[in-house]
């Protein structure tokens, strides 16, 4: 089971886990169902001690209980077990209060450019798109449906209309994508250097740590295989005044003003893994019917206007 936190239920889960006790009695429950007294006498607590430490940790719904029917006709003793496997908490979202913002989506299938090299391939909802490790499936009409995408080394390109006019001023602009390296099955551990480019500007590189599968992405369908790529990490590259980064961590010296936007009608965005790249590991991009995440691309401009 998945445990999604806001920032307002997280704090009962952090101070549950603020304890190398409380760690370790999550750890025997994964193991096995037990009772107050059975855990009292492998931690060598007492069992008022872990009679309170499951009280937090069910607060927390970290463990849940039953009833232990062998335990004698009154039933009273709790045979607990641990009712999650994996928790997401999503943390407060950073706020631009004097920005305006406008959030233009971009379906994988709509790219106006690309060259790949196998293994490669597209995916829709329901099925493989065209055929896998052939490039020219990345021609097919077909190629709009696609919410998923991979490629050993090449480049997909966007083009979107540039919002930014007289009267605009760029304050941010944020793309946000759900991605992972490529491995012609899957190996967590796969490191593969993504360069990012707007209006043919490189903006900045940054290394994916793996392709993954080590439990199914949330939204993946039921008839991708276990063993392929299951979900990607979410990522957020921001470009402002100052430089670009990846979740707050500077990759580069760009700045919006470096991109000159007032001076093109349109926004071309190229995500790619290059020939020359230090690790050379591929590229997947899960959109909104695969991986953790229900979304496509996102590309967001923060902007103040003339007054």
């Amino acid at each position: 089971m998945d445990l999604t936190l806001d920032d307002d239920d997280a704090l009962q889960v952090y101070k549950a886990l603020a304890s190398d006790t409380r760690i370790d009695i999550l750890k025997l429950l994964s193991q096995n169902s037990l009772t107050v007294s059975e855990l009292s006498q492998q931690l060598g607590y007492s069992k008022a001690i872990i009679s309170r430490y499951m009280k937090i940790l069910e607060d927390a719904r970290l463990v849940g209980h039953h009833k232990d029917i062998e335990a004698g006709i009154d039933g009273r003793k709790k045979l607990y077990y641990l009712a999650i496997d994996h928790i997401d908490i999503n943390l407060p979202k950073k706020i631009f209060l004097p920005y305006e913002k406008e959030t233009q989506e971009i379906k994988l299938g709509y790219f106006s450019d690309f060259s790949v090299y196998p293994t490669c391939g597209l995916a829709s909802a329901s099925a493989i798109i065209g055929d896998y490790d052939e490039p020219r499936s990345f021609a097919s009409n077909n190629r709009i449906e696609a919410t998923l995408l991979w490629f050993s080394q090449g480049y997909v390109e966007y083009i979107l209309p540039n919002r930014v006019t007289s009267g605009i001023h760029p304050e941010l602009i944020e793309i946000s994508l759900e991605l992972s390296s490529e491995f012609p099955d899957s190996n967590n551990v796969w490191p593969s250097d993504i360069s990012f480019y707007l209006n043919d500007i490189k903006v900045g590189t940054w290394t994916v740590p793996g392709n993954f599968s080590d439990v199914r992405g949330k939204l993946t369908p039921h008839w991708w295989e276990d063993y392929l790529s299951q979900y990607g990490l979410l990522k957020s590259l921001r470009i402002n005044h100052e430089d670009t980064c990846v979740d707050g961590k500077k990759i580069s010296n760009f700045t919006l003003e470096d991109l000159v936007l007032q001076e093109s009608p349109f926004i071309k965005l190229k995500i790619a893994v290059e020939e020359d790249a230090e690790n050379r590991g591929g590229l997947t991009i899960f959109g909104k019917d695969f991986g953790n995440h229900p979304q496509n691309i996102l590309y967001t401009l923060y902007y103040t206007e003339n007054v």
